[in-house]
């Protein structure tokens, strides 16, 4: 009994960190210094609740809980596998250095409603942890809707127009297609299956059985994807674009941590642990979503070339980048899968340097414009230095962890024999150099924009240049030596 009850303590413990840190944040909200020093703390303590879960998980143990059961079947369920640690990991490690970079961002900004603001921010993690960590629909579906509601205040914080009309969309998108495909999706897992616990630990059998009748379980596998719409699967996507009216360290919230990621991880979960590699070829559901995929990618990516403001050129990027998760994971092929896996954590860590890179900028020089940064780079050269590192990942240059995921990616579409999926790929390369270069090229080597005095800017305060340099130096080392996540990829497919 004493093992059993250490055993559910340590699954519970990073939940348990996450959940008392907004009550943390609030009793210390007189004092901004406390009040942030309680964020810093507990996503360390988060970091290090999850990574002592890790070497079990990296021996083959699947982590499991059942915190109590509402209906037979219908439990709220907790378990940590390879998958489970992806998400956690990055979610709480990138939550201390986005806490060092919001003290910058939000002081010397003089932004209000600040407490509000790392309140939703700790119960958003709170819910990343919870998706990261659910062992079944019903407990995925209960923390999903926690990341979308306590977003919302983060989206609307400006409290303006453009706020609210940005926040209204982001909330219609996600908690409208929840209700209308991901909720019915649930009902009829529960009607086929008989519990809505997913199959761990064998990426071939899935939940459902095989004598459930193949049209509903196609029909529940399109409501699961339409439900799912944090992955930003056109058409599905717009909520994404429309979110940037927040400020900029939520937009890195947004894109690169929380909620994107819980978007693709809950597909990925759907996908190999919900359905089964063998149904999805059975019923031929892969390589449908599969081209969904890669039609984002492409789509999204030439959009994406036509944006001067940086955050909006950075928003359509990530909605082509987590198509890359999605397509390797619909492909089905071992390698396909890994590079899609690897990729959750790869596009975090690159995508979120991008992301401070663009607030550091606008807190710098106010401007978002990518046509008046010619010449930045060189009054700001770390900040777009760790700019330029990142771009490196989003293209695919190696070392830089992004040609990990594309590796893996084009041979895993070379294993399908699908040459659309292949161009798709290969064409989102070319894309990234087209939308990225230029950015380090005009800030670096460009003149000044007409009416920029460069001379009056410099870095933004090293409380944001620091966070976003070693993020940018984590994407070069994580692809220098993948294996640092490779290991929780293959101990959760098995390949």
């Amino acid at each position: 009994m004493d093992g059993q009850f250490i055993e559910s303590a340590r699954l519970l413990l990073p939940l348990a960190v996450t959940l008392a840190a907004p009550l943390a944040i609030w009793l210390a909200r007189r004092s901004p210094n406390l009040r942030e020093a309680m964020s810093v703390i507990a996503g360390a303590l988060t970091c290090l609740a999850v990574l002592w879960l890790a070497p079990a998980v990296l021996a083959g143990k699947i982590w499991t809980y059942t915190l109590f059961t509402l209906l037979p079947g219908v439990t709220v369920k907790f378990a940590a596998d390879g998958l489970s640690m992806l998400f956690a990991i990055i979610s709480s490690f990138l939550w201390v250095l986005t806490t060092s970079y919001n003290v910058g961002y939000m002081r010397k900004e003089k932004e209000h409603a600040q407490t509000r603001y790392y309140f939703c921010f700790a119960v958003a993690i709170f819910g990343a942890q919870g998706v990261a960590f659910s062992g079944n629909v019903f407990t995925l579906y209960l923390f999903y809707e926690i990341i979308t509601l306590f977003t919302y205040p983060l989206v609307a914080h400006h409290q303006d127009a453009d706020g609210y009309a940005g926040a209204k969309k982001y909330i219609v998108y996600l908690v409208g297609t929840s209700k209308l495909f991901l909720l019915p999706a649930m009902v009829l897992t529960y009607y086929l299956c008989g519990t809505l616990d997913f199959h761990l630990g064998d990426l071939a059998k899935g939940m459902f059985p095989p004598e459930a009748d193949p049209t509903l379980v196609v029909i529940t596998y399109v409501l699961f994807m339409a439900g799912l719409a944090k992955a930003a699967v056109m058409p599905l996507h717009n909520w994404l674009p429309s979110a940037m009216v927040a400020p900029t360290p939520v937009s890195a919230l947004l894109h690169a941590v929380a909620v994107v990621k819980a978007g693709v991880f809950s597909i990925s979960r759907v996908i190999l642990s919900g359905f089964g590699v063998e149904t999805m070829q059975q019923l031929g559901l892969g390589l449908p979503t599969a081209y969904f995929a890669a039609f984002t990618i492409v789509a999204a990516s030439l959009i994406a070339l036509t944006k001067d403001d940086i955050k909006a050129r950075l928003a359509y990027s990530t909605v082509s980048q987590l198509s890359y998760i999605v397509i390797g994971v619909a492909m089905l092929t071992p390698l396909a899968v890994q590079g899609g896996l690897i990729h959750i954590v790869n596009h975090a860590f690159s995508k979120i340097t991008l992301f401070f890179g663009a607030g550091a900028i606008y807190v710098a020089c106010h401007t978002k414009q990518i046509s008046k940064m010619g010449g930045l780079g060189r009054r700001m050269p770390w900040t777009f230095g760790a700019f330029g590192l990142a771009t490196l990942s989003m293209i695919g240059v190696p070392p830089a962890c992004g040609f990990v995921s594309k590796w893996y990616l084009i041979n895993g579409a070379v294993d399908t024999g699908r040459l659309i999926l292949l161009v798709a790929l290969l064409a989102s390369t070319v894309l990234n150099a087209g939308y990225f270069a230029p950015v380090v090229y005009k800030a670096f080597f460009g003149t000044a924009a007409r009416g920029v005095e460069l001379e009056k800017y410099s870095e933004a305060p090293m409380v944001m240049v620091v966070p976003l340099f070693v993020t940018a130096v984590i994407s070069i080392l994580i692809g220098i030596f993948p294996e640092a996540f490779m290991g929780f990829v293959h101990a959760f497919s098995k390949v």
